[in-house]
């Protein structure tokens, strides 16, 4: 580091992302991207739009937010868009942290690492034995909650009840609920909106809408809270969605069959996927994601990861107390989650 550095940002650890490796013939297990191109219309869409480049992006993102609401049945000022899910959870994390965060100790690695950049203070909250979120353990905190849900990275899902039970007992506190997988089976916080004026859902077009290199967020709650993200957002970086992304966005809304057969797909290869894993002597977690997380039978998941890298697979592994036992395993086509089951046979062999 420089000796510029601002003395209070001298500690902090960054976010530590995914491999990505520019390299022919791997099989790109390791970031949770979705197997399948960008819906049909997008690449045309994207090349129409470049004819304006010359001009500043839509604020607003007009059409982009009002094909948002007309999906998820809300209001346009209960939506706002931004550059990838992981802004809109930055700008939430400094419009309603001020008097600290409440999150588990194993879930999205970025959250930490904002509470620090922000210089929040953390109230870090321990899954249980079976890595699930307690809801009872977040009863009446004095500071924002914050849930992903389903969770990073061991796939699991609270019921919409204990979501609820969350948005109950924290009346005065913002509920921030990160649904970046809940397309791949996980219960919603979105019905909460109409009732709970606390509750704040977040989801990108990463995973699902297969724009992940097009960076596409958006968050959706009632409109005081929105409006409190557009004022973080003007003040910081108001052209945050560019123009290509726009179209982009829009036109991956306007082809929801297209959506719902790619979401389809993953869960029947999950199912599959995690069947094969067990058959193998794998513990794997309940999934409700693009992902699943599994403990191979009689090594760590450094020794597993390590093995299928030499095998030109990538998968991820966290080097944590409580997850060295375990890589996740992004779901990938049917031919790639059967290339990684027969290279694990050789490895258990």
């Amino acid at each position: 580091m420089s000796r510029f550095l601002s003395e209070r940002l001298q500690s902090l650890k960054a976010y530590v992302p995914g491999e990505q490796p520019k390299v022919r013939n791997l099989i790109k297990l390791n970031t949770n991207e979705s197997p399948f191109p960008p819906a049909p219309g997008v690449k045309e869409a994207v090349a129409a739009a470049a004819d304006s480049l010359q001009l500043y992006n839509d604020l607003a993102a007009a059409k982009l937010t009002r094909l948002l609401a007309e999906t998820y049945g809300l209001h346009e000022n209960q939506i706002t868009v931004s550059n990838g899910s992981d802004e809109i959870l930055a700008f939430a994390f400094q419009a309603f942290g001020g008097n600290g965060l409440a999150f588990p100790d194993i879930t999205y690695g970025f959250y930490p690492v904002w509470a620090a950049l922000f210089g929040l203070d953390a109230k870090i909250i321990p899954l249980d034995a079976d890595f699930n979120v307690n809801a009872a353990d977040y009863k009446g905190n004095d500071r924002c909650v914050v849930i992903a849900n389903p969770n990073a990275p061991t796939g699991k899902a609270l019921p919409l009840s204990a979501l609820r039970n969350i948005a109950e007992k924290n009346p005065d506190q913002a509920v921030i609920v990160d649904e970046a997988y809940v397309d791949f089976g996980g219960e919603s916080a979105l019905a909460l909106v109409p009732e709970f004026d606390n509750v704040l859902v977040v989801r990108t077009f990463s995973k699902s809408r297969q724009l992940a290199g097009g960076r596409l967020g958006f968050a959706m709650g009632n409109a005081a809270l929105i409006d409190d993200l557009n004022r973080v957002r003007f003040s910081f970086h108001p052209y945050n969605v560019n123009t290509l992304t726009q179209a982009a966005g829009a036109a991956a809304l306007e082809q929801p069959e297209y959506f719902e057969a790619c979401r389809q797909a993953i869960a029947e290869t999950r199912a599959w996927t995690v069947e094969q894993l067990k058959d193998l002597g794998f513990r794997v977690l309940d999934s409700k994601a693009n992902f699943v997380f599994a403990s191979a039978p009689g090594m760590g998941g450094g020794e597993y990861q390590k093995a299928l890298r030499e095998r030109n697979i990538l998968v991820r592994y966290f080097d944590l107390p409580r997850t060295r036992g375990f890589t996740r395993i992004s779901i990938g086509t049917k031919e790639q989650m059967a290339a990684l089951i027969q290279a694990t046979r050789e490895i258990l062999t």
